[in-house]
């Protein structure tokens, strides 16, 4: 008996070393922050400057601003060169069977410019067009970054909490094989039946099925982590929520995302390109007033041989007005106003997303709070079971598998309060997005706003060129 009362004892100090084990860890990893290790505000400034799914957008917008100074070119002047070098050979008849031949070398060099004086408005149109595009290309970037950001911050949570429940399994295996070992001796002894060894023999397989589990979560949380950051993580410290920058109701969350969030706005500036547009496809029912200059010279061009050369030079006004194309331009305006109609729906459509995007993402974040500090309370009465199952073995009143089940309800608890941490930095983030304001300014972090109207000014007045202002 006093073998026995020895090999409880020692039962009960793995046990209780075990915990204080797995708690040790945990706090260490989710509340101390490790020297040289990198920060959640860290990996969203590498994110924003490296994401290539956040670069391509930008590049797409870059391109959307070229739209402008496209429209802005039916105010400036459209000049053509031409010239045209030949060989011919001429043979005229004459009054009388007179023969005359000869051999020319025509050569014609002219300059044309023509200029649009009035086209129905259809330039000022599709100029405003194109800045409204730009406009809502902006508010889709932003929206992009959003998701570039809130993909950063779970990659990391995900990888900071799968790290911690690695940990916290691998202390459980460790502590299940010393269990093991224990109970054989005992059984050995005679002082436990195979059925206490087949037990902590199950047990302790189970948990290298969870470690095996949590280290597969952990290597794919990894790897989404290097794709969205851009670099493999190390050591990660704990996250902070954004409490802080969260409206504080509910209803403020919804007005302010009506008011500010990206989508919303870009779906706004979408409804005034599609009315815009109904404009512009009625200006192909007005009439058109150019003017169009010529200066020319031709030289050996007179099939007649009666000239030598020929000089040139114009200036002719022209007007015109559509009669009847067959239909075209009204279809194109009747498309237009359904286009329009259309976006306007759209609209209504991405305000009621937005609004039930915030209410579930409020809503989320309050649950966030209530399942950690559940998380918390379970935990801390796990700990306190395990410590009673303890004393209740060691004077013979549990049993083996008692104690294993004691630590295993642990063990869940410590995994579920690492998850519940993890969703209440996701949720208080998401609820950010949501209303709009997950941005690069509202987060202070330390890295350079990228800027789209820095490329709009670059480009909107450019008249010529072919290399881009990065140089390509």
């Amino acid at each position: 008996m006093v073998e026995r009362a020895a090999t409880v004892g020692e039962v009960k100090m793995r046990v209780l070393l075990s915990g204080i084990c797995l708690g040790a860890l945990v706090c260490s990893l989710l509340a101390a922050p490790a020297a040289r290790a990198e920060s959640l505000p860290e990996a969203l400034a590498k994110a924003y400057q490296t994401n290539p799914q956040l670069n391509a957008e930008r590049a797409r917008q870059r391109a959307t601003d070229e739209n402008v100074p496209q429209a802005l070119a039916g105010y400036r002047p459209q000049i053509i060169a031409g010239l045209s070098v030949g060989l011919q050979a001429v043979r005229d008849q004459l009054p009388g069977n007179v023969i005359q031949t000869a051999t020319l070398k025509p050569w014609q060099i002219g300059v044309t410019v023509t200029q649009t004086l009035f086209n129905g408005f259809k330039t000022a149109n599709s100029v405003r067009v194109a800045e409204l595009q730009v406009r809502s290309g902006r508010e889709a970037l932003r929206n992009v970054g959003q998701g570039v950001l809130l993909d950063a911050v779970t990659a990391y949570t995900n990888v900071l909490a799968n790290q911690t429940l690695v940990e916290a399994q691998r202390a459980n295996v460790a502590f299940l094989k010393e269990t093991r070992a224990i109970t054989e001796r005992r059984l050995n002894a005679g002082d436990v039946t195979p059925t206490d060894t087949a037990q902590a023999e199950a047990r302790l397989n189970r948990g290298l099925a969870d470690l095996n589990a949590a280290e597969v979560n952990l290597a794919i949380s990894q790897a989404t982590y290097a794709q969205v950051v851009g670099n493999a993580p190390s050591q990660l410290r704990p996250a902070e929520t954004t409490d802080r920058l969260l409206p504080r109701s509910r209803e403020d969350s919804i007005g302010l995302a009506l008011r500010e969030h990206p989508a919303v706005m870009a779906a706004g500036f979408d409804v005034d390109v599609a009315s815009t547009s109904i404009r512009v496809a009625e200006s192909s029912l007005m009439p058109n007033v150019s003017v169009q200059g010529n200066v020319s010279r031709a030289r050996d061009n007179d099939s007649t041989l009666s000239t030598f050369g020929t000089d040139q030079a114009s200036v002719i006004g022209q007007v015109t007005q559509p009669i009847y194309d067959g239909g075209t331009a009204a279809s194109q305006t009747r498309q237009a106003k359904e286009v329009a109609a259309q976006s306007r729906l759209v609209l209504d459509q991405v305000r009621n997303q937005a609004k039930t995007a915030v209410v579930s993402a409020w809503v989320a974040n309050e649950g966030a709070k209530i399942a950690v500090s559940a998380s918390e309370s379970e935990v801390k009465a796990a700990e306190v079971a395990l410590a009673g199952v303890q004393k209740e073995a060691a004077g013979g009143q549990r049993t083996t598998v008692d104690v294993l089940n004691a630590q295993q309800d642990l063990i869940t608890a410590r995994a579920r309060l690492i998850g519940a941490q993890r969703d209440r930095v996701i949720a208080s983030y998401t609820l950010l997005s949501a209303v709009g304001r997950l941005d690069v300014k509202t987060l202070n972090l330390k890295t350079p706003d990228y800027l789209p109207e820095v490329h709009y000014h670059q480009v909107r007045d450019a008249w010529h060129g072919l290399r881009t202002p990065s140089g390509q």
